[in-house]
């Protein structure tokens, strides 16, 4: 019963984390009249005073001096402090720029661009179906760039740094509040000195459009760090392909929120490219959940059933799990 109320919870926290995600767009076009590198700098600058203050209240510290003392993982990090720069800075451009679609594109290929990724850096090996979703995939950013009448830069830089992002952290391998606390710890300084300066030069609209403003500018600390929190404790609870087909929900919801509230354009064109997305979505969807059944099924038949003390010994395996 424990274990089905944790599985329970953690799908929540979940739904949750990409719920938030999904509904950011939301939140960006808040902070007009400020720009999207003020606003970036701000979500550095506050992510940290979030994160820190959560790490004190855990009293999880000891991870930092093991760090400090690891140069090869800070150069890790370090470049995954300047990725996810990218993909932060670019996103809420895009958003307050009326390309809220384009953007949800780029995470719904993402997927396809991790297992690209995996292909030419790590050298792995695709299963025929995941060969067809790719190709599908490279197929759907063909036929959205004629229909663009350029190619989906927008998209295409948000998916190509997650990916390296992702990559990245798999490689450093701490807690997701640490990892923050890091690459922000990282991205401080230069933050801060660029909001001086702005400041300095009459440019900053901190404190120059309200104490609204200011509050919600501030708020961009908890809008990064809380769903980060939720996606961890979920992380810890439900299996990983769950965790996988509830990540298309942070994109589904930005792609409607697009075309319903914010009215963006959908010609044929784009639907169609969106369409072959999708279908290479499903295929690589339908190829993880049964290569995971598979695997279980493995497992359970590999595995002894005990024996009856006044029976011959022998060797009974379990059925196949569903």
């Amino acid at each position: 019963m424990k274990a089905v109320n944790e599985q329970r919870a953690g799908l929540l926290y979940g739904i949750g984390a990409y719920g938030m995600w999904g509904l950011v767009p939301l939140f960006w076009p808040l902070l007009k009249p400020s720009g999207a590198i003020e606003i970036l700098a701000h979500r550095m600058v506050w992510s940290l005073a979030v994160v820190a203050v959560a790490l004190l209240a855990l009293r999880r510290w000891a991870w930092a001096g093991e760090l400090i003392r690891q140069p090869r993982k800070l150069a890790l990090i370090a470049v995954a402090a300047a990725v996810i720069t990218v993909n932060w800075g670019l996103y809420i451009w895009a958003v307050n720029n009326g390309q809220v679609v384009e953007a949800s594109l780029g995470y719904f290929i993402n997927p396809l661009v991790t297992i690209a990724m995996g292909v030419l850096l790590l050298k792995e090996r695709l299963r025929p179906a995941q060969w067809a979703a790719v190709g599908i995939g490279f197929t759907a950013v063909v036929v959205l760039a004629v229909g663009y009448g350029r190619v989906p830069w927008i998209s295409l830089v948000l998916a190509f740094s997650f990916a390296t992002y992702g990559l990245v952290k798999k490689k450093v391998n701490i807690g997701g509040l640490e990892s923050l606390a890091a690459e922000t710890a990282m991205q401080f300084l230069p933050a801060l000195g660029y909001l001086v300066w702005l400041g300095a030069n009459g440019g900053s609209t901190f404190g120059t459009e309200g104490a609204g403003h200011a509050a919600l500018l501030a708020s961009t600390g908890l809008v990064t760090a809380v769903p980060l929190v939720c996606f961890g404790a979920a992380a810890i609870r439900v299996p990983l392909s769950m965790l996988g087909l509830l990540q298309y929900l942070a994109p589904v919801f930005q792609f409607l929120l697009g075309v319903v509230y914010f009215h963006e354009a959908m010609p044929a064109e784009r639907w169609a490219g969106f369409a072959l997305v999708w279908l290479a979505l499903i295929i690589l969807t339908w190829d993880a959940l049964r290569t995971a059944r598979k695997a279980r099924a493995a497992l359970a038949a590999s595995v002894p059933a005990p024996t009856k003390p006044e029976a011959a010994p022998q060797v009974r395996h379990t059925e196949p799990a569903a």
